[in-house]
Parts: C-alpha cells; structure tokens; sequence
C-alpha cells in the first residue's frame, strides 16, 4: 500500500478538528494546484515528455522550488520508466510518495521541543518585520499556558518602533507577564533582566522576542550572538529552541530569508505564518530541501488553534484530499 492509500485510512480515525484545519487552510493551494494537476491528467492520454514540461511547471508554480522540482523530476521519471507507468492517472499515488520522501528525506523528524530538564525552556524567535513574529509568540504562549505551563515574554525587539507595546498589549490579553526596559536599547540587556526573572520565579516557558535588521545582517548576528550568550550563561544551554518565522505569502522570498538567517544563527525550526492566505503551499517542501531546515509550526488561519504543529502526512492530505 502506498503513502498515498495509507493517509486516507489514517485520517478516518484522526483528530478531526486538527485535520479540518489542514483542510481548511490549504483550500487555496489545493484548488490551485491540484485542479491543475487532475486537469492535466485528463489532458494527456499516455505520459511523454509534453506531460512531464508541463508537470514540472506547475510544481514550480506551486512555489516547491526550481532545486527541489528537477529533484523530483528526475525521481519521478525513473519511477515511471522503472514501473513502466504510460497512464497519467496512475502517477498521482507516486507523486505524493515522492513528494513525501523528499521532505522525510531520511532525516528523523520530530516536532518536540527540546525541554530544558533543569529550570526555564527557553525559546528566542528571529525573522523580519511583518511576518507575524509578535503574533506567532502570542499563540504559542497560549498553547504553553494552557498546557499548564507558566510562561514569561521578553520584549528584547528595541528596535524597532511600537514592538515592545505590541508584545505588551498580547501579554495583557493572553495572561503572560512581559519583561521589557524603556531605558535601554541593548536587547542583550533586557534578556539577561528576563532570565533572571525566570530562574527566581520559577518559570517554564520564556518566549523572547527579537529585531529582524537582515538589511545590516553583521549587527544582527553579533545580536544574537550577545543574546545566546547572556542567555546559556543565565539558563544552561539557552535558548534551546530558536524559531525563525516566516510569511509563506511572500513565497521565495522567504527561502532567501532562511537561507539568511541561517548564516547568521542556529535555527533550529521554522514556523511558517499565513499559509492559508496564498496558493503556493509548496513552499514547504521547499524550505526543507533548499535550506535544510524542518517546519515547526504552520499557521493556517487567524485564530488561536489555526497555529498547528506541522504534520507532513497531514499537510500532504490537506493538499490532494479531493483525489482522495
């Protein structure tokens, strides 16, 4: 049995209300892509190499990435010359075990957070402005409350204008207390202010907040340098988590963005805002394969629960359930 048969078993019996999010919020790239993807099935009668250019323009379309697309290509046309497949409709299982195995890629993927077993988890949260950072924060701080966590934020954004008040007003209204200093401009400053904090205080999550000056990408890194260090000196081995966030609507613009960040700082996961906003969902695959870096956490609507730990067997559902 392929993946393709196994997934649709598999969400017979899942999480119904997690899957109807993945549902939901990839109807977008689901009815862009896969529309195309069944149209074209029925255009060709036999596999040739027409079929195959125009297979290869719509994954690219699809924003999976130029790399990754030639990958999968040169896959797909092994499978299809080793299995001696001619019909088109018979590609549409092996197409999703391909699409698969090039996120899975070997690699042992886990969406767990790498607890700190001796005092404060915490978690620093880089990307530029207007991806949804200060949001993103907001709800998984949420989640962690009500997991029965105690959760602290820390305003080290002193950049830019109007963050801090930001971070300060989703404090307010989620119940998360906010470390922030008006006095100072040196993130590393209110970091060490906020572990400290944590450690006497005895919290479980500290969330910390950061700029995202790429355009002057050596003060950024000597940043986050200063911040790693204040924070592994405070809390052993912090930050143990560091999440770079990303607007999927800005599409490869978001690939430059990883690959930057990457340069910079030890990410260690991706979180991938506004998925459900654009037609292009193929930039999952794409981030994975070019940049190396897995996804996290996907936000698939407005709300509080459309921030989902990102599943690739859901997500692959959430794309070609209508051939299902």
């Amino acid at each position: 049995m392929g993946l393709f048969s196994k997934i649709k078993n598999a969400f017979k019996k899942e999480d119904k209300k997690s899957v109807e999010t993945y549902d939901k919020g990839l109807s977008k790239t689901r009815k862009s892509f896969v529309n195309k993807l069944t149209n074209l099935s029925k255009e060709y009668s036999e596999i040739n190499e027409n079929y195959f250019e125009e297979l290869e323009e719509l994954l690219i379309n699809a924003d999976i990435g130029v790399n990754t697309v030639m990958d999968f290509m040169d896959k797909l046309q092994r499978r299809v010359s080793k299995e001696k497949i001619t019909n088109p409709e018979e590609l549409t299982e092996i197409i999703v075990d391909e699409l698969f195995i090039i996120y899975v890629n070997d690699d042992i993927l886990s969406n767990k957070i790498n607890y700190n077993e001796d005092g404060p988890t915490v978690i620093l949260f880089v990307g530029v402005n207007g991806v949804g950072k200060t949001t993103t924060i907001a709800k998984l701080a949420s989640k962690f409350k009500k997991q029965g966590k105690k959760v602290l934020l820390v305003a080290a954004d002193t950049f830019r204008a109007g963050a801090v008040e930001q971070l300060d007003v989703w404090g307010s209204r989620i119940g998360c207390e906010v470390v922030k200093d008006e006095n100072t401009k040196d993130p590393a400053s209110v970091v060490y202010q906020g572990l400290e904090k944590a450690n006497k205080e005895n919290y479980d999550m500290v969330l910390i907040d950061t700029a995202g000056r790429l355009q002057n990408k050596v003060n950024l890194m000597k940043e986050l340098e200063k911040i790693n260090n204040v924070g592994d000196r405070i809390v052993s081995g912090a930050p143990h988590e560091t999440f770079l966030v990303i607007d999927a609507t800005t599409g490869q613009n978001g690939i430059s963005q990883a690959k930057a960040f990457k340069e910079i700082t030890n990410i260690t996961g991706i979180v991938l805002t506004k998925l459900d906003g654009t037609a292009k969902g193929g930039i999952v695959l794409a981030i994975k394969e070019e940049v190396g870096l897995p996804v996290r956490y996907i936000g698939l609507g407005e709300k509080e629960e459309d921030l989902q730990d990102f599943d690739i067997e859901k997500y692959i559902y959430g794309l070609f359930k209508d051939m299902m």
